[in-house]
């Protein structure tokens, strides 16, 4: 796997998750999972269960997230190339069969937001990798779960 951008406050963000679900989550749960302990035999005690099953995402969830940042390098968005697409760059589309107007923002790992205005998506995503590099009036050509969608750049925002 190719190592993705992430801004610094990005990166900080995983790793507030990171100490918040060492430090805090799994000593409760694993203060929980005592006390269910003691509450006699195992096999019949689901309070035991479900605490170990607890237990057992909270670590898988620590264990994504520094795979996650070990597949990351810290970027400045402000040092990145102008005017054309690239990590940091809000664009905005043109859906050439709708003629409807789109814009995205390409982010880092943790700051995607599929929510807000502008969509913020990782740069890993089909469609910010079909547009990476590109200027303004390029078209593109990105496969997506409901077809093929033919794209025209109208508009690049570089981060200052």
């Amino acid at each position: 796997m190719d190592r993705q951008p992430i801004t610094r406050e990005g990166h900080d963000k995983i790793k507030a998750e990171i100490k918040h679900l060492e430090s805090v989550v799994i000593p409760e749960i694993t203060e929980r999972l005592a006390e269910a302990r003691s509450e006699g035999d195992l096999k019949e005690n689901t309070e035991y269960h479900g605490q170990r099953e607890q237990q057992g995402m909270a670590q898988a969830k620590v264990n994504q997230l520094k795979t996650k940042l070990a597949n990351c390098y810290i970027v400045d968005k402000a040092d990145m190339p102008k005017g054309v697409v690239t990590f940091g760059s809000t664009v905005t589309v043109n859906d050439l069969k709708w003629n409807d107007e789109e814009e995205y923002e390409f982010v880092g790992p943790g700051e995607e937001d599929y929510d807000c205005e502008p969509m913020k998506i990782l740069t890993s995503s089909p469609l910010a990798q079909a547009m990476e590099g590109k200027k303004v009036g390029d078209k593109v050509s990105v496969e997506t779960p409901q077809g093929i969608r033919e794209l025209e750049i109208i508009k690049i925002v570089d981060f200052e």
